[in-house]
């Protein structure tokens, strides 16, 4: 079984033409094909949109029985499947289930003129699976005769790169069985583990990754012992255990972060003294500091070199999924270094407030 890398995401919603909306317009994916009843899938209307090497479905369903919409009823907007791009999908398959996955779809094969697409699914976390994706032909007829190409309205910006990774939140108690799972059944491998504590809230995290490299999960779970925190939101407002958020890599976060934020995409503020005292944590920045300033980019350093990184803000009524925007200098590790420096410096920023200069007030 050799898992290459990431085929698609695909995101069930309330409405799949809204949600497109906003991640053409705001986000600068370009819509590449549409399918529905007329094209064989049936109770449900989805579109593909793409940038990049990024490739993204977004699936409404047209019944209150079909999947996506008992899924959106139970979660809210979220991703449902993460597709991984195999050499055999059907010996995949029948590997996974002999290592104890779940089925949940068996092998199926679409054919057009061009190409040949075998799919077949299994379980993951939560309500969310795993598609396995073999493809031969011309890769650009996604699905044939079930997604069909549109003509292109106007090009995709070429800002966001890839999927660097998902972050993944788990009930408390969870993580370890996660893990396993990942390690045993999926032949990924543990590359990062650690325990961040802050303000009274902590949770334990664990990478995993495939042997190609090009699937990461951020496992997240929260500790109980603590006071709640994001992990604990999270889990409560998306009804157990989902992906938290997206990562998608940047060749250049500066250019990316005023592109999105031009076009109406929120970033949550950064308090100006996590820069008064960045270079003392991380060592020379190698970005305009100004910049990074003004627009909120976060740096952390690890031993491979530096990372930029920038979260948005939830588009979702329920605030549970969001985007990563993350640009890798190097670095290969994940930034968690920002979580306790971003807190002390809201710490700071609170304490200044609180001085009253001498001569204003009683």
């Amino acid at each position: 079984m050799d898992i290459r890398g990431i085929d698609h995401i695909e995101l069930y919603v309330g409405d799949a033409r809204q949600a497109a909306f906003y991640f053409c317009r705001a986000v600068g994916f370009g819509l590449l094909g549409q399918g529905g009843p007329e094209t064989g899938l049936v109770g449900q209307r989805s579109l593909l949109l793409g940038q990049a090497d990024i490739r993204m479905v977004l699936t409404s369903g047209l019944t209150a029985d079909h999947p996506a919409a008992r899924y959106v009823q139970r979660h809210g907007d979220g991703i449902a499947v993460v597709a991984l791009e195999v050499d055999d999908a059907a010996g995949a398959y029948a590997e996974l289930l002999d290592r104890g996955a779940t089925a949940v779809t068996p092998p199926t094969t679409v054919t057009g003129a061009d190409a040949e697409v075998v799919t077949a699914e299994v379980g993951g976390f939560g309500d969310v699976v795993h598609r396995l994706v073999q493809r031969r032909g011309d890769r650009r007829d996604f699905l044939p005769g079930v997604i069909e190409a549109v003509p292109a309205d106007g090009d995709a910006d070429k800002l966001l790169a890839e999927i660097d990774h998902l972050a993944v939140c788990v009930p408390p108690g969870h993580l370890e069985t996660t893990v396993r799972q990942y390690r045993e059944v999926f032949g990924f491998a543990e590359i990062f583990t650690e325990r961040i504590e802050v303000d009274g809230q902590a949770m334990n995290s664990t990478v995993v990754q495939s042997p190609s490299e090009r699937v990461t999960l951020v496992l997240l779970e929260p500790d109980t012992t603590g006071r709640a925190g994001q992990i604990d939101a999270f889990l409560d407002q998306h009804a157990g255990a989902g992906v938290q958020h997206l990562g998608l890599r940047t060749d250049d976060i500066v250019t990316a972060v005023e592109t999105l934020a031009r076009r109406g995409v929120r970033f949550p503020g950064t308090p100006g003294s996590y820069y008064d005292a960045l270079e003392a944590r991380v060592g020379r920045v190698d970005a305009p500091l100004d910049r990074l300033r003004d627009l909120g980019v976060l740096v952390d350093r690890d031993h491979g070199g530096q990372l930029f990184q920038i979260f948005t803000e939830s588009m979702h009524v329920r605030r549970t999924l969001f985007l990563e925007l993350i640009e890798r200098r190097g670095a290969r590790t994940f930034g968690s270094g920002n979580i306790k420096a971003l807190y002390e410096a809201k710490e700071r920023e609170l304490a200044a407030a609180a001085v009253v200069p001498q001569g204003v007030g009683a």
